[in-house]
């Protein structure tokens, strides 16, 4: 496979300047196999750069200014390489074709440099920043990876020396730079308070066993081993410390990789020579090194020169932030780093030369950086400013040691006057000194925003990208991730929750740049094994995957969450689907109810098309001010109102068409049809408008199911004299319910076979939230209420409209936000207690509130956290409520993760004592509802096994998308959900009857549900959930439809179209024989007129003597 690349050289020709290109294998050296996602980038980039008037200018100055060329002009050929010229004789001709063809040219060559940056050739990391907007959210290189790292993926653990080994005035340990700043700078009482590794290492290496990593990556302390830097004699209790900790690594097989310096310079040097301002430091660090690999390199094979440099010489000697503490010089800051590159560089070449051809390890340096997103994606100015942010700190030390052996262009021309220069053999000695790119991402990276280079940009923690920039900057080099995490509070023990889902984000980001991107890493370091010092935060914050009591004489070290799942994912070599089973192929049965639903429907007060039953004439003043004149005294004769007349309906029944359901749920207005409340006022217009709704529906074979009461938070529904009255709290709106619901009854019983009372009810705390006990009062009235209906129903309308009844309550799933945490389980059981048992245990099993959560609600009111007390049901209405349900309705978004947080007051909210998190892993729409298909299957199978084999309709299932006509979120979610309900349905048997997509049409400044905009505009999802509806779920390839098509389909099509059409029909049928009448008519007169001529032209024939002419 060829790879087109270009790269311009001049040579000289017998007097003429050539420019050579060539068609063929890239070199050696590059890596480039543009996948489709890059392909699409890179035209991403070719048009917007086309569309720059600063980019076709750029060009056109550059071709004009360094493309001049001599009497020739370079053609294509067939072949591999070519090179030709124009003879003198075909000068002019080869002018005229370069002044046509130059800026042409410069675009491709422009081009082509761009790609080469998408497809991995070292130079350019601005391509990552150019990713195609219109990219699908739900493109699997977008989604959660579910997939296994490299074989023998290096999998390890870190710690630095100062910060954990502790014993810091013991056994003859010198001082530091850190312990003279903590004196001096930070406000901490006591620096012992560290996990003290130096006397307890028997426990660190218990928690690496426990952890099963493959390497662990730990610093050597300089001034442990020589107390004022220079080398001598090394301090015996130190150097036997470190030879200890490397056979027991060994021992385990564990592989040592050992960090020189990190951070912690011995403060005899910094006293004497002013630390790393000073290049005598170079030779000094290259003697401790030499040392290093004299004593241990028999046992260490990955050597790291220098932890994060920029934070050495940033904050340690721009901000302050970090020991020595020192501020303000900005020329000392890059003196200092180029002095750290030039000390890396050094031992670098000491290791190749002296050790690595009898040792056989490899050596780099660990470089630390952010992440920046542009402002606006599009901006080639924005996309600028954040490659200058990573080049300025990245790149200050990448850009030599991975790159060309200098600072980047950019530093050395905004820096001239403070950033010291590399001469010619300076660069040729620094450039290529890594074996391997050892990079660092984490919070220190970060810390403070103030002090990072921002470029006015978007500070991301997207590891996957900056991965990504590696390798399109450095050509795609062998990358070590040497230290990665994030920190929680000092108060955080154990039970480190949101580290979890921290480390899981970063880990599959790196899964998806090997995986799906190419990039070439290695190996990966969780930071860090213990909890310690953390440099400028001392002990404020927290990074260990042990918990360690600082307080404690023995510093037990027990284990995180994050040291569970991080074991999980280490002893997986990656991430596993548990969650769900695989795709089925399988067809709900024939009578499945395929619907969709829609909120309230507000009715029309008079008809929308009055010019049918309007019996009056009226006269148009055409000439005058255009307005309608009724004729008095004069009436006609009109037809019958019609369904049809009302415009509300038409558009309804048109969507309805289109989405091809075979049911419709939607609510009535309890307000429209009763104003007052009560029976003494009903509103016949509007429920003539809801019975036109149903008929027109059913002439399209769409039957109803339809809600009584469809309250929100917004709108609580009820009729103003009830709500003045106390609303759900007075137990009498219970009873004026039940009279509403009969009226509904009878006027639409015999049309409705589906009812649901209340749309739920179970979110009504919501609005009643002055107290728990308002809470638990009005939904106590609710259930009394449905009860009421359900029995009179029963009682007086099923023998006759044999139809079915229930409510639909909400029913996410809970799932524990942290698996490792008892308590955390226990919340998610207590949430599906008191968000969906509190409704269902009386309905469906015991005519009376959960046990669970009738005895949480009195545990805590006994300890004083809450004065909640939850109703009691008497006898009588314990019998009224068990059992007044037909069927389960459930409406269903997604699963909440929820974690356990005692909290006071007497809300219904702190009863709960429920925490929510949201996992950043998880695919998830703009109003944060997570993609979590297998949630709705734990769901059914739970409501089955405590409630029994019942029938359940899913009423309400739906994720707001933010496409206007490609909701492309929508159709994966509607896939995925449908998917498992049809699981369910088949492997564990659960009788789903019916599916309603949520919903029909969006709603203006709300998140977008709909299948239809606001103003009635389709969009694609309708198509695909036509073909889940043809196809009654997902046969297979062979199996073809199960069910017996109906012959009157054909037949209803053409009703449709009559029944939509009525007016177009009827003058298209007036023009019609409009037309056959004016054709006839001419078509006669022509005969007539032919006749007539004829007949005169026979007056002109001579004839015969003895012949008369005879006239007709």
């Amino acid at each position: 496979m060829f790879a087109i690349h270009l790269f311009p050289r001049m040579r000289e020709d017998r007097g003429r300047t050539v420019l050579v290109a060539a068609l063929g294998p890239p070199p050696s050296d590059y890596v480039a196999s543009p996948d489709p996602s890059q392909v699409a980038r890179f035209k991403l980039i070719i048009d917007r750069a086309l569309q720059s008037q600063a980019f076709t200018e750029a060009v056109i100055r550059r071709s004009r200014s360094s493309w001049q060329m001599k009497p020739g002009c370079a053609a294509g050929s067939p072949g591999n390489e070519w090179v030709s010229f124009c003879t003198d004789e075909r000068n002019r001709r080869c002018r005229e074709t370069m002044s046509s063809g130059r800026l042409r040219r410069s675009v491709m060559l422009s081009a082509f440099i761009l790609l080469r940056a998408v497809t991995g050739f070292p130079g350019d990391g601005r391509a990552v920043w150019s990713q195609n907007p219109n990219l699908s959210p739900v493109n699997e290189s977008q989604l959660f990876l579910y997939d296994t790292f490299p074989k023998n993926f290096f999998w390890g653990v870190g710690t630095g020396a100062f910060q954990v080994e502790g014993s810091w005035k013991k056994d003859g340990k010198g001082l530091s730079v850190w312990d003279h700043f903590i004196a001096t700078h930070l406000n901490v009482s006591s620096r012992d308070g560290s996990s003290d590794s130096y006397i307890f290492l028997e426990k660190d290496l218990s928690a690496l066993d426990f952890l099963g990593v493959s390497f662990y990556q730990f610093s050597i302390s300089w001034p442990r081993l020589f107390p004022d830097g220079t080398v001598a004699v090394a301090n015996a209790k130190g150097l036997q410390y470190y030879n200890r900790l490397l056979d027991s690594l060994l021992l385990r097989n564990i592989e040592p990789v050992v960090t020189l310096y990190h951070w912690d310079l011995p403060w005899a040097l910094q006293e004497k020579y002013g630390g790393w301002k000073n290049e005598t430091l170079i030779d000094l660090f290259n003697d401790y090194a030499t040392y290093c690999f004299q004593t241990f390199g028999d046992r260490v094979k990955y050597w790291i020169t220098i932890h994060n440099p920029y934070l050495v010489a940033w904050h340690g000697y721009g901000t302050g932030l970090h020991a020595p503490g020192e501020k303000g010089n900005v020329a000392a800051v890059y003196t200092v780093g180029h002095n750290l590159l030039k000390a890396h560089s050094k031992v670098w070449h000491n290791y190749n030369r002296n050790f690595r051809p009898h040792q056989k390890g490899w050596l780099s340096i660990t470089l630390g950086s952010h992440w920046i997103e542009p402002n606006r994606a599009e901006s080639i100015v924005d996309i600028l400013k954040c490659q200058q942010s990573m080049v300025s700190v990245l790149g200050w030390f990448a850009n030599p040691i991975h790159g060309d052996g200098d600072y980047p262009e950019v530093m050395t021309k905004k820096l001239l006057s403070v950033l010291p220069a590399f001469s010619e053999a300076e660069k040729n000695e620094v450039r290529g000194t890594a074996d391997f790119f050892a990079f660092s991402f984490g919070p220190n990276n970060f810390k403070p925003l103030n002090t990072m280079a921002k470029m006015g940009q978007n500070v991301s923690l997207n590891l996957r990208q900056v991965l990504n920039w590696i390798k399109l900057e450095y050509g795609n080099p062998r990358i070590l991730i040497a230290e990665n995490g994030w920190f929680t509070d000092s108060y955080v023990q154990t039970e480190d929750t949101t580290a979890i889902y921290m480390m899981k984000n970063f880990l599959n980001q790196v899964l998806q740049a090997i995986r799906l991107d190419g990039v070439r890493v290695f190996g990966y370091t969780a930071w860090s094994l213990l909890d310690g010092f953390e440099w400028q935060d001392a002990y404020n914050t927290r990074r260990g995957l042990f918990y360690v009591d600082f307080n404690s004489e023995q510093r037990e070290r027990r284990p995180k969450s994050s040291a569970h799942y991080y074991k999980q994912v280490i002893g997986e070599n990656g991430f596993t689907l548990r969650e769900a089973t695989p795709d089925l192929q399988g067809q709900f049965p024939c009578d499945f109810s395929w619907g969709v639903t829609e909120s309230v429907l507000k009715p029309e007060s008079v008809a929308s098309s009055p010019q049918f039953s309007d019996p009056h004439l009226y006269v148009w003043n055409a000439t005058g001010n255009r307005m309608l004149h009724r004729v008095e005294g004069v009436r006609l004769k009109t037809r019958p109102a019609q369904c049809t007349d009302f415009i509300t309906i038409k558009k309804q029944l048109e969507m309805l068409a289109r989405m091809k359901v075979t049911h419709f749920r939607f609510a009535l207005d309890w307000a429209s049809v009763l104003p007052t409340g009560n029976l003494s006022e009903v509103n016949r217009q509007a429920l003539r408008y809801y019975r036109c709704v149903v008929t027109e529906g059913l002439k399209l074979n769409i039957s109803p199911m339809v809600t009584l009461y469809y309250p929100t938070h917004a709108h609580l529904g009820l009729p103003a004299p009830l709500l003045h009255s106390g609303g759900w709290l007075d137990p009498s709106t219970a009873k004026a319910f039940r009279d509403y619901a009969g009226l509904c009854f009878r006027e639409l019983g015999d049309l409705v076979k589906l009812w649901i009372t209340i749309n739920e009810p179970n979110r009504l705390s919501d609005v009643y939230n002055r107290t728990s006990n308002d809470t638990y009062q009005a939904a106590h009235n609710l259930l009394i209420a449905h009860a009421l209906v359900w029995h009179l129903y029963d009682r007086q309308y099923r023998p006759s409209q044999r139809g079915a009844l229930s409510l639909s309550l909400h029913s996410d799933w809970a799932e524990p936000a942290n698996p490792y945490v008892a308590s955390h389980w226990q919340a998610a059981e207590r949430f599906l207690q008191f968000e969906i048992a509190w409704f269902a245990e009386p309905l469906f099993k015991t005519g009376d509130y959960p046990v669970a959560m009738r005895e949480y609600i009195a545990s805590k009111t006994r300890r004083g956290l809450s004065s909640s007390v939850l109703p009691r049901f008497s006898d009588a209405e314990r019998r009224l409520v068990k059992g007044a349900a037909d069927f389960y309705a459930l409406n269903h978004f997604t699963t909440r993760f929820v974690m356990h947080e005692q909290q006071n007051g007497s809300r219904y909210d702190s009863d709960r004592d429920v925490q929510f998190l949201q996992d950043i892993t998880r695919l998830a729409s703009p109003s944060r509802l997570a993609v979590m298909p297998w949630g709705e299957g734990k769901l059914l199978r739970w409501m089955r096994n405590n409630y029994g084999d019942l029938d359940v309709y899913i009423t309400a299932n739906g994720i707001d998308d933010q496409a206007l006509q490609n909701d492309q979120l929508r159709q994966y979610y509607l896939e995925k959900y449908v998917q498992e309900a049809l699981k369910a349905y088949l492997i564990d048997k659960i009788k789903i009857k019916g599916y309603y997509a949520f919903k029909l049409t969006e709603e203006k400044s709300k998140p977008r549900f709909g299948f239809f905009t606001s103003d009635f505009k389709a969009k694609s999802s309708i198509q695909f959930y036509n073909k889940l509806i043809t196809s009654n779920g997902f046969p297979s390839e062979n199996g073809g439809p199960r069910c017996n098509q109906t012959q009157g389909n054909p037949e209803c099509t053409v009703c449709l179209l009559l029944l939509q059409k009525k007016p177009l029909i009827f003058f298209s049928c007036c023009f019609f024989c409009t037309l056959v009448l004016l054709s006839s008519i001419t078509i006669f007169h022509r005969r007539k007129r032919r006749k007539f001529w004829k007949a005169k032209d026979l007056q002109h024939i001579p004839l015969k003597k003895g012949h008369k002419r005879v006239l007709s």
